[in-house]
């Protein structure tokens, strides 16, 4: 089954937009509506205005009823798991069970410079990421939970309320041969091709493969782990059904929508949500 998910721009945006995109995300019928999380706006220039991607979460729990949220990805070093494990069990209440837990190893040189926090080097943030993804399992299910790790270390750590899905979803964002698929391997219940949008599909087949073989390394069915794709979508309805198509076939079933092609992106949004059904025919 494909599921379609919108991701909107979020930077340079107000919030009555927002507000018009998630109630456009909701009574659509989309799987999934997200955000980003980040300090500032993407792209040649980080500069102007850009709203926190969880407290955004928070206000689309209570502006929704039926669309699951999240942020894809929130980056793993922006905050200690044991907060973060709080914040997300918090939203999943607010929203009753409908979120998805997005996760990368974090790691923007502009913005932690900017507020002078650490940027760790790749391998310890792919270790990190591995840490938290355990830790947000214990904390999520134990009364009490003692962590003795590399990089955490928690002591009688209590987290309640546990959230109220058993288990949040958990997708990891990351294109790491060697170590960052290995801990999608181990963690992710969704994999999300990290790599910028427009990569090429034989490129993401390869990565898929790669991901399947440490899927068999630790012992997994490779199909356990569900395969998410963003993209960039054409203004051309039948080019953007033909590019959702190539997706699919490669084995990637969850479609994340970028909305693009309009000046405003209320607009974009509702052309979007025109191509739902399109869309569903290809699962």
């Amino acid at each position: 089954m494909v599921t379609v998910a919108l991701k909107p721009p979020q930077q340079h945006i107000g919030i009555a937009a927002l507000r018009e995109i998630w109630a456009i995300a909701d009574d659509a019928g989309f799987d999934g509506c997200w955000v980003f999380d980040h300090l500032a706006p993407m792209g040649p220039d980080r500069t102007g205005d850009v709203f926190d991607g969880w407290t955004l979460l928070a206000a689309m729990a209570e502006a929704t009823k039926r669309v699951r949220i999240g942020c894809l990805v929130s980056g793993n070093t922006n905050r200690h798991p044991g907060t973060f494990a709080k914040i997300a069990a918090t939203v999943d209440h607010l929203s009753g069970g409908r979120l998805d837990v997005g996760l990368g190893a974090g790691g923007d040189t502009y913005t932690d410079t900017m507020m002078g926090t650490p940027t760790p080097p790749p391998v310890e943030r792919v270790e990190r990421l591995a840490e938290t993804c355990e830790i947000l399992r214990l904390l999520w299910t134990r009364e009490e939970t003692d962590h003795r790790g590399r990089h955490y270390t928690l002591t009688g750590a209590r987290s309640d309320p546990k959230p109220r899905q058993p288990k949040p979803p958990l997708w990891l964002g990351s294109s790491g041969e060697k170590l960052g698929l290995r801990v999608v391997a181990e963690h992710a219940d969704v994999w999300l091709n990290a790599a910028l949008p427009g990569t090429e599909i034989a490129e993401l087949r390869r990565l898929s493969r790669v991901l399947d073989d440490h899927c068999a390394a630790v012992g997994r069915d490779p199909a356990t782990v569900r395969r998410a794709a963003q993209f960039r979508l054409p203004s051309d309805a039948d080019g953007a059904v033909r590019l959702a198509w190539s997706y699919v076939e490669a084995g990637f079933t969850e479609l994340v929508l970028m909305p693009t092609g309009h000046d405003d992106v209320v607009k974009a949004s509702e052309a979007a949500a025109d191509l739902l059904p399109r869309l569903r025919e290809l699962g």
